[in-house]
């Protein structure tokens, strides 16, 4: 399979090792210092079990991508309207598109750009992973996980080949009957660790231990839901207490990629997290003020270039 991944930074990179180590064709859209590390060294990989190098294709300019069997996107969310049109260019070549990220509406924005609808996958991953240098990336988890299916639901020989495919490579993989709930699923868990732990500056630890502080992540999570009910995703009666028991489970000291980056003065994704919430439960009549609170304070920070955590 020839797979052209539209994002080199960590996630992509990362699932491009992975696949190029089994074997695939992957061509990497790059630039500036990380395109030329690519190109001299190849692709370093390191992970909680080990290190690999792999080398693979690299390019510029997705013109240079030719044919591709699959595109994997996996910019930022703020990134997306930027590489939209490299996407609709290898899409219209005959790749089948899986985008993997953060938020609900990244799919549904390719296609308002232009990608043909009917190549357009769902698609989440969970995993952290980070570009640590030019041409180097970490996972740092301990757990890799795709998930693809079909936008109008049910499964698809499509879908269960690129499953396989990413499962062959080693990492976890399945096929979502519906994945427009399991998008859901994931973002209000995101969105609501971004919300609280934005507002705090804080890890989740010290949140969860303040009274106040497990009270705000509970009603970022059930806002959440209950914009997704409102659009008719179709849900469980017990998702909420599913997220927050998984919120509870984690380390103390572990930090949403939200606020590292708004604690590195970086682009955040806050329009993609708390303000989705925000937006799309206005449009569905559905009152969302910690995620409203959030947005507000959290883009103020970000222009401001993020501020440093508390000592």
């Amino acid at each position: 399979m020839k797979v052209a991944i539209l994002g080199a930074g960590g996630v992509g990179s990362y699932y491009g090792g992975l696949l190029a180590r089994a074997g695939h064709t992957v061509v990497l859209l790059a630039r500036g210092p990380n395109l030329a590390a690519l190109k001299e060294h190849g692709l370093e990989i390191r992970t909680p079990e080990g290190t690999f190098t792999v080398a693979v294709e690299t390019t510029h300019d997705a013109l240079e991508i030719g044919t591709a069997d699959l595109a994997v996107v996996a910019v930022k969310s703020y990134s997306l309207a930027e590489i939209t049109p490299a996407v609709r260019r290898v899409a219209e070549a005959g790749a089948v598109v899986v985008p993997l990220l953060n938020g609900v509406e990244a799919a549904g924005r390719l296609i308002e750009g232009g990608v043909p609808s009917a190549l357009v996958l769902g698609g989440l991953t969970q995993i952290s992973a980070a570009r640590i240098a030019p041409g180097v990336v970490e996972r740092r988890s301990t757990f890799q996980r795709v998930v693809v299916g079909e936008i109008a639901g049910g499964g698809s020989d499509r879908a269960d080949r690129i499953a396989a495919t990413f499962r062959a490579a080693g990492a976890g993989a399945e096929v979502s009957f519906d994945i427009t709930a399991d998008l859901w699923r994931k973002f209000a868990f995101i969105a609501s660790m971004a919300a609280a732990c934005g507002l705090a500056r804080s890890a989740i630890g010290p949140v969860l231990s303040s009274g106040l502080g497990h009270l705000l992540v509970e009603r970022a999570v059930r806002e959440v839901f209950a914009v997704a009910r409102a659009r008719k995703v179709i849900l469980s009666n017990d998702e909420e207490s599913k997220v927050l028991s998984f919120i509870d489970s984690l380390p103390g000291g572990l930090k949403p990629s939200f606020l590292l980056d708004l604690e590195s003065g970086g682009p955040t994704e806050i329009d993609d997290l708390c303000g989705a919430v925000s937006r799309l439960g206005r449009q569905a009549r559905v009152d969302t003020p910690v995620h409203d609170t959030a947005t507000a304070a959290l883009s103020v920070a970000a222009r401001a270039g993020g501020a440093p955590s508390p000592r």
